[in-house]
């Protein structure tokens, strides 16, 4: 914990000459205020486009000439700003400068937040004619009907901001008491506690963002959207886990069976490789801070789309019952815990893993422990788990241009 409020976690990294850094804001679009939809995306991508006494061109010539990368955005559950500069001193500091800046003094330009709100419009219009978005949208909105998690932004939500709207969610969630800083490189411990420092010091002191009311899982229910697209497009699921819940392994390690292990998966099997259904299906889990969803999705012939969506029925079924066979399980756990190392293979790797367990405050060994954790799993843990997050009543389908 830095002195004025931010948590603050470091791997020390001497292979390259690099520092990654990432800051971390309780500051996505579940704090969007109701009737402003996409306020957070818009304000996050403001930041870095005028700050201080730069303006965007000053910002991207001085990132050019240090070799350095400003990155970063913004999700559901938090916005994200990250730094990658060359670690000698002389180049870091005129990056930390730049990241101190954009962190603690945005300009929100008038002519730059037009130009980007009028972007943005543009984008939101473009996306209501593409199924997959239409789709993904009407998904969210059915899993989460009154939580913020299930607020959509639309053109109209997005052309009531003002400037002042942003400059007002800048002041209430960029905070020291609402970020985590990662970093990650080519420092010593003393210095990254002086950067970190550097970079909380300047935000105001605040408070860490309340949460809404933990979401309420929904009825289960059927979406049917018309659209000419040939292919269908189909997304069955509902609110499961969030971060941090014991549960998370043995859904993780039985995903791997169900649809998240690519060709070896029953749902590819049954659904692409025995009938043709569909090119690719996965399933997934995604936890959130709060109730993140689990999700089936498949593209498909809009004649084929309710077939396809029997079969990928019936195989979840079929897994709820019966959970995985001893090989299945075998492989999964082979798999998950070979490719680990994969995750932690650069530093650009380590700051994304780390980052979110300073965000989502997961305990510190949780890397250590990931392999161990997974292999500790069994068949009948991933079915009790399932049981209890994948119900199938309780399931939401949507599909866009199916017959």
């Amino acid at each position: 914990m830095s002195p004025s409020g931010a948590r603050v976690y470091f791997v020390e990294s001497r292979v390259l000459p690099m520092l990654d850094i990432q800051v971390d804001f309780a500051a996505g679009s579940m704090f969007d205020p109701e009737g402003k939809a996409g306020l957070a995306a818009l304000t996050r991508s403001g930041l870095d486009l005028g700050a201080g006494k730069r303006d965007e061109t000053a910002i991207a010539e001085q990132l050019a000439d240090i070799g350095a990368n400003l990155g970063g955005g913004a999700d559901t559950d938090r916005a994200s700003v990250a730094l990658r500069t060359l670690s000698a001193r002389d180049k870091r500091e005129q990056g930390l400068d730049i990241l101190r800046s954009v962190l603690h003094a945005p300009r929100f330009e008038a002519d730059i937040f037009e130009r980007e709100k009028a972007r943005t419009i543009a984008g939101l219009k473009e996306a209501m004619t593409r199924p997959e978005s239409i789709a993904g949208k009407a998904f969210w909105s059915a899993m989460y009907p009154a939580h913020p998690y299930g607020q959509q932004a639309t053109p109209e939500s997005v052309a009531s901001l003002t400037r002042d709207d942003l400059a007002s969610f800048h002041a209430r969630y960029y905070n020291a008491a609402n970020a985590s800083i990662t970093l990650v490189g080519d420092i010593s411990r003393r210095d990254a506690e002086k950067i970190a420092e550097g970079l909380a010091a300047g935000l105001p002191k605040g408070a860490a963002a309340s949460l809404p009311a933990a979401p309420e899982t929904p009825a289960g229910s059927v979406v049917k959207l018309a659209h000419p697209a040939s292919q269908a497009h189909v997304y069955i699921g509902l609110p499961a886990v969030e971060r941090g819940n014991p549960d998370y392994f043995p859904l993780l390690v039985g995903n791997y069976t169900l649809g998240g292990g690519g060709f070896v998966s029953r749902l590819m099997k049954e659904v692409r490789d025995k009938r043709g259904y569909a090119y690719s299906v996965y399933s997934y889990f995604a936890p959130m801070r709060q109730t993140g969803p689990f999700q089936i999705g498949l593209q498909t012939k809009r004649s084929q789309a309710k077939d396809a969506i029997k079969v990928a029925r019936d195989v979840l079924d079929g897994f709820l019952k019966d959970g995985p066979t001893d090989e299945e399980l075998t492989a999964a756990k082979a798999n998950l815990i070979g490719s680990f190392p994969l995750r932690l293979d650069s530093n650009a790797k380590i700051l994304a893993n780390v980052s979110l367990i300073a965000f989502y405050g997961m305990p510190l060994d949780y890397l250590d422990n990931y392999q161990a954790k997974v292999q500790a799993v069994t068949a009948e843990d991933i079915k009790q788990a399932f049981a209890r997050r994948v119900r199938p009543a309780d399931l939401i389908t949507v599909t866009v241009a199916a017959d």
